[in-house]
């Protein structure tokens, strides 16, 4: 009997590519695993109403992981046009699948490594090692929205004193997306972050948010962050406005480590950090709760490429090394590594974006040939 059992989900475009990219260097590493397949993406919604069925969460509760390729999302009204014209008209909303997983698996914690491996001609510089850990299940991407506003919505709302400015427009006229922060939360991802400096030997910590503007939210997550640091004495928390630190990445990325913040700013920050060590095509990702995981790249879809193996799968292959990590599969996790700093050093196989000529295929296999 295999020791894991892993639930495979492809879901949309290159997600298939790359997955088969990762099937080889799993195989490569004797990775001791049953793979357990699962639906999810546009084509689920499309003819059933829902991208993630119920049988697919069924799939994840009785697995020790997950490895997810890539899921196609558009907005709400294309999202509806595109659904089976026999569904259309019956109540079906569009929500992400990657967000609906985050949410019913209480994925608080998404960790997104970004490192610049030696002689990647996509290095905005040498040298970079950031890691940002977002809080995965709460602040602008918590999914409590509304438009039009309902009446006892603005109703509410309206002992604010600035809300009733905008009851001019008409309420018909209004969307709503709510930033809904908790201590918990925050306390939460702000220790993963100390917690993962400590391991890890990190030279500091710093929380990214927008206290100034964002007084309430960014207020809590800056006090909350700052009562956590008493637990970790020899580990220096810095804070900064998001602005502020988009600008200071590009121009001083050596002096950061550890970025910690909410969801959407730490949304930001992690394609930012990405692009300074390559660009999506490097950016692996882990939605990590306290007793499961689902880990994937973070470079979309991207379907005018599915079936072409042409996309970079370096962030699927180190997807799956955060995989092994997670699963204590430490000495696999760092072979692993080991063998795709190696490929890309020695430029062995690259990718067009790398200026290269191979496949998503051939790359596996160099890798896996290191292995």
């Amino acid at each position: 009997m295999p020791k894991y059992r892993i639930a495979w989900l492809p879901g949309d475009g290159v997600g298939h590519d790359v997955m088969e990219a990762a099937r080889i260097v799993l195989d490569a590493l004797k990775f001791d695993a049953e793979y357990v397949p699962g639906d999810i993406g546009w084509e689920f919604w499309k003819t059933e109403g829902d991208p993630l069925p119920e049988r697919t969460l069924e799939v994840l509760r009785n697995t020790d992981a997950c490895l997810f390729g890539a899921i196609t999302s558009k907005p709400k009204e294309e999202a509806a046009k595109e659904l089976d014209p026999a569904l259309q008209g019956k109540g079906y909303e569009y929500f992400s699948p990657i967000v609906r997983l985050r949410q019913e698996f209480n994925l608080h914690t998404n960790l997104r490594p970004c490192k610049a491996y030696p002689n990647n001609p996509l290095n905005f510089k040498e040298g970079i090692d950031l890691v940002v850990f977002r809080e995965n299940t709460e602040g602008m991407y918590g999914g409590v929205e509304f438009h039009p506003l309902p009446d006892r919505v603005f109703q509410a709302l309206s002992i604010h004193p600035k809300m009733t400015k905008f009851e001019k427009f008409g309420l018909e006229n209004i969307a709503l997306s709510t930033r809904i922060m908790t201590r918990q939360g925050c306390e939460n991802i702000v220790r993963q972050a100390f917690e993962y400096a400590k391991k890890y030997s990190r030279k500091s910590v710093t929380v990214v948010d927008k206290p100034n503007v964002l007084r309430e939210t960014g207020g809590l997550m800056l006090r909350t962050a700052r009562s956590e640091e008493q637990d970790y004495p020899d580990i220096p928390l810095y804070e900064t406005n998001i602005d502020a630190q988009c600008m200071w990445l590009l121009k001083n990325p050596h002096d950061y480590d550890i970025l910690v913040a909410e969801n959407m700013f730490g949304d930001i920050l992690s394609d930012l950090s990405a692009q300074l060590v390559g660009g999506l095509g490097f950016a692996c990702a882990g939605n990590i709760g306290d007793d499961y995981a689902v880990f994937e790249p973070t470079h979309g879809s991207a379907p005018k490429y599915e079936g072409q193996y042409k996309v970079n799968p370096m962030a699927m292959l180190l997807t799956a090394k955060m995989m092994l990590d997670w699963l204590g599969e430490t000495a696999d996790a760092d072979r692993l590594e080991d063998a795709i700093a190696a490929m890309i050093s020695e430029a062995d196989a690259l990718t067009y974006d790398m200026g290269g000529t191979a496949t998503t295929l051939e790359v596996a296999e160099a890798v896996a040939e290191k292995l």
